[in-house]
């Protein structure tokens, strides 16, 4: 059996006038929810708020929100793409089957 890809997503709460959103962690658990719903147990993911005590460290010139899979930087700053990220999932998962 492969082993999990672990995917992380670090964001921030936002504040407007209505109060604070946490609208990135919603979103996170979203894409999550579709790429556990396409890989199952292949993906291992980690929603990480920027001021979390164990939010892995940024990458210099980093944006919110940071998408990283197994270290590696998929997204920063913009939309989370699900698309995008299924790609970079689907291409560890066929070289760790190789």
């Amino acid at each position: 059996m492969s082993q999990s890809v672990l995917m992380q997503i670090i964001g921030a709460p936002i504040a407007c006038k209505e109060g604070v959103k946490d609208f990135w962690r919603e979103v996170a658990r979203w894409a999550a929810g579709q790429l556990k719903g396409h890989f199952g147990e292949a993906v291992d993911a980690h929603y990480f708020d920027l001021f979390d005590a164990d939010c892995p460290p940024m990458p210099a010139n980093a944006q919110l929100p940071l998408v990283m899979i197994e270290g590696e930087v998929v997204s920063s700053g913009g939309k989370i793409s699900v698309p995008d990220i299924r790609r970079k999932i689907k291409s560890i998962i066929e070289k760790q089957a190789a």
